[in-house]
């Protein structure tokens, strides 16, 4: 009996000591590459783990190409001012993001132009202020 306690002991320190793995990771996208997708939204997505822009751009040929631009979490973009309703469909944007190394058409967000002329990021922390400048 004694042993079987031990031994179950150890083995949940043994799961306890190892690393967990994240959700997923960013590593599929080309981080050295910038491409600039102009085009309407066809849909906003307000989901956890990530929020997602999906953007009908259309080549100089005529042909359509529906990018799904990845962002992100809801509250993670929340603190930086986006809501739900900050895109809806039929929106032009011009959006920025680091493309998939495969060449599929999803990217990752690194800033749009929204219709009303604003800039926004994927969520992330917005840039720390200069010092002295805090607000009290």
């Amino acid at each position: 009996m004694k042993a079987t306690i031990v031994g179950l002991v150890a083995a949940f320190a043994l799961m306890w000591a190892l690393p967990a793995p994240a959700h997923h990771s960013f590593a599929g996208f080309d981080r050295t590459k910038e491409v600039m997708l102009r085009g309407a939204v066809r849909e906003f997505q307000w989901n956890n783990p990530h929020t997602w822009i999906q953007i009908v751009v259309v080549d100089d040929k005529g042909r359509q190409t529906e990018w799904s631009v990845e962002c992100g979490s809801p509250n993670m973009m929340a603190r930086t001012g986006w809501k739900r309703t900050t895109l809806k469909a039929g929106d032009n944007v011009v959006a920025v993001v680091n493309p998939l190394k495969d060449g599929r058409p999803n990217g990752a967000l690194v800033k749009i132009t929204l219709p009303d002329g604003s800039v926004r990021g994927p969520g992330d922390a917005p840039p720390p202020r200069p010092l002295g400048s805090a607000k009290n």
